[in-house]
């Protein structure tokens, strides 16, 4: 197994470990950066393609999902986590499957759309991401767009050197215990784009989201489509 490949276990461990304490924090609005603004840019842009079919990719306890079915958009969540996908269903809005994203990559026949819109909201945390990425363009509908995101990557730096590597997220931020700690990549703005570019994706609209009152850069979101 490599590196990568014991992160990326990691990674499902500790959604299935947190999914509780993640929910929690979603729900009760306790991480700022959504509240000024994440929220709003991808639902905004997201509702922008047209009212469905909509898939969103580690769909976490279902916010999106959600939203956008109230919104009147028909829209499906998947994720890897069998107990997030329990707190998905248990609000009733939405349709949900639990699916990890190597059966994703692997098996063309589930979700295949085609589909107008496939979001990955914050949810793209291993390495490489090109092969998910591949596949999630296969099943779009012609004309469809691929909606990703992310850190920002400049924003996200820290004080640590602007360079691609795995880091660990503690959550020690948030004020609800999480169990589990998660690795995460940490991709510069050069390798995003070397990433979509093996997967066969150009950006067609690039977002900065910013803290309203800070100007600080919130998230990167990009509009993608098959090249």
């Amino acid at each position: 197994m490599t590196h990568s490949d014991d992160n990326g276990a990691r990674i499902v461990r500790s959604w299935t470990d947190n999914a509780d304490s993640w929910t929690a924090v979603v729900r009760d609005g306790l991480i700022p950066s959504r509240q000024a603004g994440t929220n709003a840019a991808i639902v905004e842009a997201t509702l922008a393609l047209g009212n469905g079919p909509v898939l969103d990719v580690g769909c976490g306890e279902g916010w999106l999902v959600r939203t956008l079915s109230d919104a009147g958009a028909r829209a499906t969540g998947v994720d890897v986590s069998p107990r997030l996908i329990e707190r998905a269903r248990e609000l009733g809005s939405g349709t949900f499957t639990e699916a990890s994203y190597s059966t994703i990559e692997n098996d063309t026949t589930l979700l295949p759309g085609p589909w107008r819109g496939i979001v990955c909201n914050f949810s793209l945390l291993g390495d490489p991401i090109h092969p998910l990425l591949a596949s999630l363009r296969a099943r779009l509908a012609p004309g469809g767009r691929l909606l990703i995101q992310t850190l920002h990557p400049w924003a996200a730096r820290g004080n640590a050197p602007y360079r691609s590597e795995w880091r660990t997220e503690s959550f020690d931020a948030c004020s609800v215990a999480f169990p589990s700690p998660m690795p995460w990549y940490y991709r510069t703005l050069a390798a995003w784009h070397e990433q979509l570019t093996l997967a066969g994706l150009n950006i067609v609209r690039f977002e900065e989201p910013v803290h309203a009152e800070t100007g600080v850069p919130l998230s990167m979101l990009l509009t993608c489509e098959a090249a």
